[in-house]
């Protein structure tokens, strides 16, 4: 058997621009012939999208699913909206999130999962469609949330089919009240997380130091007022009651009907269906959020295609 040396690995990384392990793999599986390993790594897939692998994707699908007292959250982005159009694509957003039913949120372990109807891993097959496609794409993210006694509700924004959109939110409702009573308020609570973007169910859920960094701020802004220090903390107590109503669901005020806290939404709904009801958890996908877009010159791509 031929010895994979560090220099076979390198050469053929160099004229396929595969990762290092690939093409480890590739000159494995050939016996260290070259040639052979070249088409093995176009085979996969792997030599065409890791051209592509430097490229910015923030476009793609957010996709959900939900499985009794589970409920998943995946992000896979893409270069373009259109490929979020995809057929091929959104199969892959939607089993995948299935698939993420199963991680516990484990990033890697969804990566690593076998890929139904393939003898290829959740990875493998997105590398696949990379090559396919024709554009870079990355699985992103994934978040599990679960409840123990009540509902997984779900709300997508944007949606270009069933549980895949651009904005998606799952909210765990723990509770013994009937699954309809709890279905209806699930869903509108998750259409709030989606419009007003909560940090925490509550603020015990917020980082302290955050909150720390927060109030530290605002006392330095109250004190540059000069007033005295017992009316600086009577405005520090209610700037940051206003910092709390901005980030915690709970604190809130519901975007359905424009005027009730959330809490109090909850404490309303308790009474009517005769059985405590609280936000245990949400989770919330924003497609994009966070990754530094592409800036388009539009007038200096289309010089470029006319060749000037």
């Amino acid at each position: 058997m031929t010895e994979i040396t560090a220099a076979l690995v390198k050469k053929l990384r160099e004229e396929t621009a595969a990762g290092m392990m690939d093409c480890k793999k590739a000159l494995v599986e050939t016996d260290g012939d070259h040639e052979a390993a070249i088409d093995w790594l176009r085979n996969k897939g792997l030599s065409a999208a890791a051209k592509k692998a430097g490229r910015i994707a923030s476009e793609g699908l957010v996709g959900v699913s939900i499985d009794g007292a589970t409920g998943a959250l995946v992000e896979v982005n893409a270069e373009t909206d259109f490929v979020a159009r995809n057929g091929e694509f959104q199969e892959f957003v939607k089993t995948t999130a299935g698939l993420a039913l199963e991680s516990g949120g484990d990033l890697d372990a969804l990566k690593a999962a076998a890929y139904p109807g393939t003898e290829r891993t959740v990875e493998e097959q997105l590398t696949h469609l990379i090559a396919t496609i024709g554009e870079n794409m990355s699985l992103r993210r994934v978040q599990v949330i679960e409840v123990s006694q009540g509902i997984i509700a779900s709300y997508v924004h944007n949606s270009l089919s069933p549980r895949l959109g651009r904005i998606a939110v799952l909210t765990a409702l723990e509770s013994e009240a009937d699954a309809t009573t709890l279905d209806a308020l699930g869903k509108q609570i998750s259409m709030h997380v989606a419009a007003v973007k909560p940090l925490a169910v509550s603020r015990d859920g917020l980082d302290p130091a955050a909150v720390e960094r927060e109030r530290e701020f605002l006392a330095k802004q109250a004190r540059e007022t000069g007033k005295p220090e017992e009316i600086i903390e009577k405005m520090l107590e209610g700037r940051m009651r206003k910092y709390f109503e901005e980030v915690c669901l709970l604190d809130q005020t519901f975007v359905i009907d424009g005027e009730t806290k959330v809490e109090n939404v909850l404490q309303q709904a308790s009474k009517e269906s005769g059985s405590a009801i609280s936000v245990s958890a949400f989770g919330l996908f924003v497609l994009g959020e966070g990754i530094e877009k592409k800036k388009e010159n539009f007038a200096a791509e289309v010089a470029t295609a006319i060749g000037k």
